[in-house]
């Protein structure tokens, strides 16, 4: 066992009067960690220590290195594609490590590991064939439970796991139970999460400093609060947290706090403490040495008192620490020339072979052929995303001679009036309740427009995917939603530069006139190929966000 010295004159147990944790340098196990759940993905798991003290081993600072030394960042995020995902966060968070590995070199070199909780399919993909993960932090009775940190690359992808079968192996989503009712103690779990990211940050795994830790969304954000409260006089790293939506802060009653482990001067205005509860989002907006979110735009719009939801005078008061990187996609996933989940494959060269994947899309959702516009929703069916004004205006869209598919899942009363609009309407609309990563391929491939008439919207996935595979993205003028997509004014279609419809009012009026002008585009079929191809050309690849995210980086550590 490594020896260890205290750093600091405050040991853990006295900071903490919740839960106590105890950690021990772990030692590779000779068998794969034998685990009741079958588990999603496995993280880089640390050699366990004490809290409050730090290995033996010599950290190095991020200063003094040499331009030759990796710039290691610790990413840490509740979900990441291929191993678990609900929505778009996975899908950045699973893209960034490849987009930063691309643009490293010999003389700049960069290493993304990502922490993750232990899900039993993420636990799965660790106990899969040829991986030999390596237990590197032991942590009893941490959050009231036994927890252990893994190590191991997968797929590619360097992790580190948070093995806490108490708080992780469960039946349903990460979020909610098989009903899709929250899970109580989602406080706890995602705190647990969060301070384990922190002791890897400080140093709790033995040879492993990180330069950056990079928290993802709410339920990672109190990272920035455990490094600063619980960290002192151990190595610092800097700290990025990106706001992905800010619709969800992880905002819980004053009870959570507690449990949480951190000292009682933390619940404070200037700490976590937010409106007499405690507020998850936005302690990492307090304490992150820089916030991003996923566009420009909707940087700008939470600054506000209409887009900042409560938020927008702390993250006004952060001035240049807050700043808008704009997502991307995986290219090599989504892309319609080599796309085996397509009936037909194709390129901005050959746009009449979509005709194929038109006809596969009419067949799913049982829909008669016609050469009519297909308008295609591929969403969370939430308020947010305007599903509402989609569902009010089904009728006018279809007096437009146009059809609709939707597939996704939401609100039980969207859900219905979707329905209901089948029912009405049996040769014009489609629609499958729940997710099908397939069928979403085939809804891009296939159908002429996709719809995105979001009320706000951070930067959005969808609209990205439609411009790749020539689905012509009609969107509010939001969020990212506002910095991706090109309206089809006569100026911008006379300049050939045009990539999909714009309207600026989420209203019934707005959402109606959009589709009316969308359809007299498809009318004119020269002009209509234009804008397919204008979109596919678009930059639509993480290699640009990434040089941003690579900048921002070397620029918190001067």
């Amino acid at each position: 066992m490594v020896k260890t010295k205290t750093v600091g004159s405050t040991p853990l147990s006295e900071v903490v009067d919740a839960f106590e944790v105890k950690a021990k340098v772990a030692v590779k196990p000779k068998a794969k960690p034998k685990t009741k759940a079958k588990a999603v993905a496995a993280d880089e798991s640390t050699s366990a220590i004490r809290v409050g003290r730090q290995p033996k081993a010599k950290v190095v600072p991020a200063s003094t290195r040499a331009k030759s030394k990796p710039l290691h960042i610790l990413a840490v995020a509740s979900e990441m594609y291929p191993f678990i995902k609900t929505g778009g966060l996975a899908d950045v968070v699973g893209a960034l490590p490849f987009a930063l590995s691309e643009l490293s070199t010999a003389q700049n070199p960069i290493v993304l590991t990502t922490v993750l909780p232990g899900y039993p399919v993420v636990m799965d993909e660790l106990n899969g064939a040829g991986i030999q993960p390596e237990m590197v932090l032991d942590l009893p009775n941490y959050f009231d439970g036994d927890a252990r940190i893994f190590r191991a690359t997968v797929k590619g992808v360097a992790l580190l796991v948070l093995d806490a079968p108490h708080l992780f192996n469960r039946v349903g989503n990460p979020y909610s139970d098989a009903s899709g009712t929250d899970w109580p103690d989602n406080p706890v779990r995602f705190a647990a999460l969060s301070l384990a990211a922190a002791m890897v940050g400080w140093g709790a795994v033995e040879g492993y400093a990180p330069d950056v830790v990079h928290a993802h969304d709410w339920q990672a954000a109190m990272t920035p609060a455990y490094l600063h409260f619980l960290g002192q006089g151990k190595h610092r790293p800097k700290t990025v947290l990106t706001v992905h939506n800010l619709a969800f802060q992880g905002q819980f009653l004053a009870d959570v706090f507690p449990k949480l482990g951190l000292p009682p001067e933390a619940f404070d205005i200037n700490g976590v403490e937010y409106y007499g509860g405690v507020g998850y989002l936005k302690a990492g907006i307090q304490f992150a040495d820089a916030v991003t979110t996923v566009s420009p735009t909707y940087a700008q719009e939470i600054c506000t008192p209409q887009g900042g939801m409560g938020l927008d005078g702390l993250l006004r008061s952060r001035g240049s620490a807050v700043s808008g990187i704009v997502n991307g996609i995986d290219m090599a996933i989504w892309n319609p020339a080599t796309d085996e989940q397509l009936t037909q494959t194709f390129d901005a060269k050959t746009l009449a072979l979509r005709q194929a994947n038109k006809r596969a899309v009419e067949q799913y959702f049982n829909l008669p052929h016609s050469d009519a516009p297909l308008f295609c929703i591929v969403s969370r069916l939430t308020w947010q995303k305007g599903i509402d004004i989609v569902t009010d205006g089904i009728d006018a869209l279809v007096a437009e001679g146009a059809r609709l598919v939707v597939l996704g899942t939401g609100d039980q009363a969207l859900e219905a009036a979707l329905y209901a609009a089948v029912a009405i309407h049996p040769n014009h609309v489609g629609v499958r309740i729940g997710y099908d990563e397939r069928v979403s391929h085939w809804m891009q491939g296939g159908c002429d427009a996709i719809l995105v008439p979001s009320r706000f919207e951070p930067c959005g996935l969808t609209q990205l995917y439609g411009l790749r595979y020539g689905c012509v993205p009609v969107v509010a003028n939001v969020g990212g939603l506002a910095d991706t997509v090109i309206d089809a004014n006569d100026a911008a279609v006379t300049a050939g530069v045009a990539t999909g419809v714009q309207f600026h009012r989420v209203t019934q009026d707005g959402f109606q006139a959009a589709i009316a002008r969308t359809v007299r585009l498809y009318a004119q079929p020269n002009v209509w190929k234009a804008i397919q191809q204008a979109g596919m050309r678009s930059d639509v690849a993480w290699r640009r966000s990434a040089k941003q995210y690579q900048a921002l980086y070397r620029g918190l550590l001067g």
